[in-house]
Order: structure tokens, then sequence, then C-alpha cells
């Protein structure tokens, strides 16, 4: 099931692209910083009975050439990523002729283990494919505890706040985040407060993170807010019909992004776990 924290991972990154650059280089990964960076359709289907969809998709240009970049948000270990991951790197390789860096993001260090691979096809004794995953986890992504060092690029000290959601190090992180996200306009402060909420799922940091913003009660009123978090649910409902296999009509999936109520949102998210059919969500 798609939850809200894998959703804010995703939207971080469609926010702001250049994030993953930033993130390489704090932590000393050879990736030179992009000219530019263009958001990919996520689809990855081939033949109708197949379909798969990656999460996000980017295609970094830097000085050296360009590269595709699919992210995936992964809460646990998954065995049958070992074979779709894999899979989407190939196809991804051809359908667009550019080398593919699959990156993986992770909240707790076991699934960063096993999400870090390598993945393997073919036979003991001949490997067809193998697949090396990127990872970013608690262990690669810096804990930015400092205000300073979080104001000069919050889309990196959100993730920081996300990958970092279940160390005992969070409320620093927490803390650092809310008092720069003071120090920048407040439409850029109410997306990543958001972003950050939803990030940070159930977790006991959640709360903490709630009780930081809401000190500021017009917060949770704004429109932006409001908008927001609609935008992330409908999304949300969006990945969980495509990731169980609905078909959803192109007119279906405008009513759904088009919504801005929450609660209708909410009631469709909590019926697209059962449903069989795209008419269900409905009646």
């Amino acid at each position: 099931m798609v939850s809200s924290n894998h959703e804010a991972m995703h939207r971080l990154f469609q926010h702001d692209p250049g994030v993953f650059a930033r993130a390489a280089r704090a932590l000393g990964l050879p990736f030179p910083d992009p000219i530019s960076v263009e958001v990919l359709t996520t689809d990855a289907t081939e033949i109708k009975p197949l379909e798969r969809r990656i999460d996000t998709v980017l295609q970094v240009t830097t000085p050296e050439g360009a590269y595709v970049l699919p992210i995936e948000a992964q809460g646990k270990k998954d065995q049958d990523k070992e074979s779709t991951w894999p899979y989407c790197v190939a196809y991804l390789r051809a359908k667009y002729g550019l080398p593919v860096v699959l990156l993986v993001i992770c909240q707790d260090e076991a699934t960063a283990v096993w999400a870090d691979g390598p993945f393997s096809t073919g036979l003991s004794q001949w490997t067809s494919q193998t697949t090396y995953p990127l990872v970013l986890g608690p262990k690669t992504v810096p804990a930015i505890t400092d205000p300073e060092t979080a104001v000069a690029d919050i889309p990196l000290a959100t993730l920081s706040a996300i990958t970092h959601a279940k160390d005992k190090v969070i409320n620093a992180i927490l803390d650092a985040l809310a008092a720069a996200l003071k120090m920048v306009d407040a439409d850029n402060r109410e997306h990543f407060a958001v972003y950050t909420e939803l990030g940070l799922g159930t977790t006991p940091a959640a709360d903490y993170w709630r009780k930081l913003v809401t000190v500021d009660t017009s917060f949770y009123r704004s429109e932006t807010f409001q908008r927001v978090r609609a935008e992330g649910e409908a999304k949300a409902l969006l990945l969980i019909l495509d990731q169980r296999g609905i078909a959803i009509p192109a007119s279906v999936r405008q009513r759904i992004a088009a919504c801005t109520d929450q609660n209708q949102l909410e009631m469709w998210l909590t019926k697209a776990i059962d449903v069989d059919t795209i008419d269900g969500l409905f009646t």
C-alpha cells in the first residue's frame, strides 16, 4: 500500500529535482552538478496485460552527459522488487537510450541494507544482468541539525528529516528544519512543512513536528496547506489503484486529481484497498 511518507519522498524530488545532485555532493558521490533536470513519465507499460509504474523518473543533464534517475521509496523488504527493479532499469535504458541510475530511499537501516543489492538475473554460472541500486538511508543521508545548514538547502534538510524519522537525532533535525523554514517565503515554508509531516508518517517524530509547526495555527488553515495535502492524497490514491492493477479511465484520473475535498479523498483511499474495479470506488 502506498503510504503518506512514501508519497512525501516523491513529492520532495518532484518539487525540487535538483535535490538528488545536492545530496550526492553532500555524500561525496561522483555525480556532477546538473545543468538541467526534467521529470519524465512514470509509466513503464509495454503491453496491455503487463503494467508497471515507477514512483518518480527524472532525466538529469550534466556537463558530462545525461542520465535517467528512477526513484523508489521503500518502506520494507519486498522480494518482488528484486525482479521488478532490474526490469525497470532495462526498460528505461531501452526507452531513453541513456545510462540509468536507480535511486532507492529508505527510512530504516535493515531495509537499506537489503535494497543495496546487488540483484542478479541469470544462472549461478552465468549472470545476464546485475542491478546495483544507489540507496539513501539513515546511514548515508547526513543528519542536518544546524539551522544555518538547513536553510541553505531546505529540500535536503527535509530529506534528512524523512530518512532519519526513526533515529534518536530526529528531534534535533526537526528543530533545525523548523527554525530554517521560518527564514523562507511562506509558500515554500508551507510546502516543505507538509512534505515533512507526510514523510514522518505515523512515527512519534510526526507528533513532535506537528507541535513545532502548530505554534502558528494559521498554518493549518492556509489554502496552500490544504491544496498540497489534497494533491498528495489524490496522487497516493492513483498510485494505490495503479499498483493494484485497477484500470483507471482518463476522466476518472482527472476527477481524482482535481478533487480538493479531503474527506472525500480519505474515503476513496480507504475503499481503494479493497475494490476490484474503478466503479467500486464510487459506489
